[in-house]
């Protein structure tokens, strides 16, 4: 944690935390979480500005800000007006609102989650949101898939996002990746990096490890219900 849990209660000023520690360095992304509040996408508002992950049930978490802060960070230079973004494991839909936000209505914002029930909860957490316009006009979707196979229709994407850890990177993810684009994503089992893949013009990929993580395990729905 960065902060303590009591001193933070506005979106506003959990953003200007991450902006003093440093982790938020760009306007863009300082714009797009001030303008997504985060206290719209939790179950209790009350704990939504603590910079510690929460459950939302479903054996799911919505990240820690400073997580979600560091992706965003990232994939700035990949999240700009009119690009594609993939986000698997959307979750609460907190992240890819706020990807939505940053390439805008001339861009795409794709999440993608294989439950159901958390598909829906996300989007009426979108729509209670600032995305809301961004949803209506269809530049930003959710839907109820394996984000292990990406979503191939709007393929590829200048960034994809994966909030839960892969023990590797699914192929088809990097096959969704356009040249030039960036791919975050946590990988291992009991020991996990946060991994930033590149995909090189000629259609290579360089990877590196950021730093290390604990994300709950990118599974199937069955297996993430029953708490595997």
């Amino acid at each position: 944690q960065f902060w303590s849990p009591s001193s933070i209660n506005k979106n506003k000023a959990m953003v200007e935390n991450l902006q003093n520690h440093g982790i938020v360095t760009s306007d863009e992304v300082a714009k797009a979480m001030e303008v997504v509040d985060r206290g719209v996408f939790v179950p209790d508002r009350s704990s939504a500005y603590v910079d510690s992950p929460m459950s939302v049930g479903y054996n799911v978490t919505i990240s820690a800000p400073h997580m979600h802060a560091m992706c965003l960070q990232l994939l700035e230079k990949h999240l700009k007006p009119g690009m594609r973004v993939l986000d698997v494991g959307s979750g609460t839909g907190y992240l890819t609102a706020c990807f939505a936000v940053m390439v805008g209505s001339e861009g795409r914002a794709i999440g993608v989650e294989h439950i159901p029930e958390l598909v829906a909860s996300s989007v009426k957490n979108i729509e209670a949101s600032a995305a809301s316009p961004l949803l209506k006009e269809g530049s930003l979707a959710v839907h109820a898939g394996d984000g292990r196979q990406g979503w191939a229709e709007f393929a590829p994407y200048d960034a994809i996002h994966v909030g839960a850890a892969a023990p590797e990177i699914p192929e088809a993810l990097i096959d969704q990746l356009k040249p030039g684009g960036r791919l975050v994503i946590p990988v291992g089992n009991i020991f996990q990096d946060l991994q930033v893949v590149d995909k090189n013009s000629d259609g290579s990929v360089s990877i590196k490890s950021e730093t290390s993580v604990r994300y709950v395990p990118l599974t199937s729905r069955e297996a993430q219900l029953r708490g595997d």
